[in-house]
């Protein structure tokens, strides 16, 4: 296998067959080692784990000098490459961000446990007592780009969770990646569990992706995050469960006889709070009774955030300055000061526009009508659905989850913020006496 630079650049630019296949070799390896440690974390202890988490943080705390100096090696290597200036901002490791993820492990190691959770423990007419019983996933592979506080924030929570993880994230951050990673280890050794339980892929090789997507015989489930690019190739390729969610195109509909003083803020807040999230507004819908008060007023609220309005015929008679709206626009996740306005004429045209054109993330009604409400949570197909409040609240934390490894708009398993519960699964456990079958 070629090796990595301290810099972090790989020995050679080109593999031969036989490298490429000592590359899937090494990432078997991995997942052979993830297998077992995560059988072994299956009999460990809460106490175990919250331990071995504590204890990250307590080693990354001493680390800061080393964890700073290859994260200096991370950005010099994105600067040669002359990578996007939003992704040196993630990538970027500053004090404040270090203590943040620091505070992330103590704050997981404060969650309730889900695992070995019992219920629904009923008796049946033979006397078993059947329930089902909360159990980790196993092997989980994540996959992601730039942040390397990432690393942190998914290994903490798979072992929370009893699960192994295979750590893939994104090549300009192998160097902060490895310390953060070798401290998750020595931490979990200490406790007496196995260091394997969290690895990280040692190579930015993009084949190793591949690899990994194809052991479905060692790895239970894939998370990506990312952008909607590295999210397809693992869609395509994986021939392991994906848990994940493509576009963020979210939307708010000002219902008829709305609170329009409430209309304005949420609206606003939902666009502009912050751009380049997944939960954040990208089209709104406004009842055709409110357009001619609620337009102009909104309008005069984005043009002070810069926000570019493209909107539909109809709303243009009312959004003098705005763009028209193209067929692409309703479908578009911007990650930008730009929205989408529609005027609609009923609940109905706005139910069948989000269900029609939105990605199933989270969507939003400001209404006062009781039954228009539960309508609206009741037929808007998405894995996050709000009433008279910002979509920006879809998110583990906002949940109560205490964290999220990430967005579900998936319908099985997972669906919305994937916190705890959601890295676990359950299976039906039966209580007996001696009882057989008749």
């Amino acid at each position: 296998m070629n090796a990595v630079s301290p810099a972090g650049g790989d020995s050679q630019n080109h593999r031969t067959a036989q490298s490429a296949e000592d590359l899937r070799q090494e990432i078997r390896a991995l997942g052979v080692a993830a297998r077992s440690a995560s059988r072994a974390l299956a009999s460990s202890t809460t106490e175990q784990r919250n331990s071995a988490l504590l204890k990250a943080a307590e080693l990354l705390d001493g680390r800061r000098a080393a964890l700073a100096q290859a994260n200096r090696q991370d950005l010099a290597f994105a600067a040669e490459r002359e990578l996007d200036t939003a992704l040196v901002d993630r990538l970027e490791l500053t004090p404040a961000r270090i203590d943040a993820m620091l505070d992330g492990l103590r704050q997981v190691a404060a969650l309730p446990d889900p695992v070995g959770a019992i219920r629904d423990l009923a008796t049946r007419p033979s006397g078993i007592r059947v329930g089902k019983m909360r159990v980790p996933l196993g092997v989980i592979g994540i996959i992601y780009e730039s942040r390397p506080n990432v690393t942190a924030d998914a290994a903490s929570l798979c072992l929370k969770s009893g699960n192994a993880t295979i750590l893939r994230g994104g090549s300009e951050a192998l160097n902060s990646n490895r310390v953060i990673a070798e401290a998750m280890t020595e931490a979990i050794a200490s406790v007496g569990l196995d260091g394997a339980a969290v690895q990280l892929v040692p190579t930015r090789d993009r084949a190793a992706v591949g690899a990994l997507l194809a052991m479905d015989d060692l790895v239970d489930v894939v998370i990506p995050r990312g952008g909607k690019g590295l999210i397809e190739r693992i869609v395509n390729e994986a021939r392991v469960p994906v848990i994940k969610h493509l576009d963020g195109n979210c939307h708010v509909y000002i219902d008829k006889g709305a609170d329009l003083s409430m209309a304005e803020s949420i609206a606003l807040n939902a666009k502009t709070q912050r751009y380049g999230t997944c939960n954040t507004m990208e089209s709104l819908l406004v009842h055709s009774d409110e357009a001619e008060a609620m337009l102009p007023r909104l309008a005069e609220a984005y043009a002070e955030h810069q926000v570019e309005l493209r909107a539909c015929e109809r709303s243009c008679v009312f959004l003098p300055g705005a763009v028209p709206a193209a067929e692409d626009d309703w479908s578009a996740e911007y990650l930008g000061p730009i929205l989408a306005i529609r005027v609609v004429d009923s609940l109905d045209q706005a139910i069948e526009h989000i269900n029609r054109y939105g990605s199933g993330h989270t969507d939003a009604i400001i209404t006062r009508d009781y039954l228009r409400s539960q309508r609206f949570l009741r037929e808007v197909d998405s894995s996050s659905v709000i009433i008279n409040a910002s979509t920006r609240f879809a998110d583990g934390f906002e949940y109560g989850l205490g964290a999220e490894i990430g967005i579900s708009t998936d319908k099985l398993h997972a669906r919305g913020p994937v916190g705890l519960e959601g890295l676990t699964t359950e299976k039906y456990i039966v209580l007996g006496e001696g009882q057989i079958r008749c």
